[in-house]
């Protein structure tokens, strides 16, 4: 069935809104997934907060060329699903890692973050990255770490004096009883 002008047009409008929202795009060749698989990665990818659609390649170079992003041949040849990062990289690319060694039929062709073209490998080793917010964590714990051992540094003689006083101040009340 051919789809209208029209409806064409709508297509690549809302694929432009959906690659400028996008802080990311993995694109992948999906042939041999059935309908079950597709909605079950599909479901997994909305966990990360990816959206994944199957897009034919022609309205996708329309879309990129309005959205002022490169066009990569390779990475758009044969049928293509994109997976579009609203948010973390790592997570969505850890989902289609994982559902690829589960199921050979999906293959990572590669994707771009921001203007630049990377292949399936660098998609990959994204995906064994943690999350945005566990590197936030692990920075803000390397910062705090010395922190917190300045402040005990700096509190430890007066904890003692604290300790000395209180001693003395029970030898005291023992010599008065």
């Amino acid at each position: 069935m051919a789809i209208s002008r029209e409806k064409k047009e709508q297509i690549v409008e809302e694929l432009t809104e959906k690659l400028s929202r996008s802080n990311a795009l993995i694109m992948t060749d999906y042939r041999g997934l059935s309908t079950a698989e597709m909605g079950e990665l599909r479901n997994k990818l909305r966990e990360t907060d990816t959206g994944f659609h199957v897009v034919k390649n022609s309205l996708v170079k329309l879309a990129m060329e309005q959205a002022g992003l490169p066009w990569e041949e390779s990475l758009f040849d044969g049928p293509t699903a994109i997976g579009f990062c609203y948010e973390d990289v790592p997570g969505p690319a850890k989902v289609l890692a994982d559902f690829s060694t589960a199921n050979e039929m999906l293959s990572i062709r590669g994707g771009m973050l921001g203007d630049a073209v990377v292949d399936g490998r660098q998609i990959s080793e994204l995906a064994v990255l943690p999350s945005g917010e566990v590197l936030i964590a692990e920075v803000v714990a390397t910062i705090s770490g010395p922190l917190v051992g300045l402040v005990n540094v700096l509190s430890a003689p007066l904890q003692n004096l604290v300790y000395v006083l209180q001693a003395r101040s029970g030898q005291l009340q023992e010599a008065e009883a």
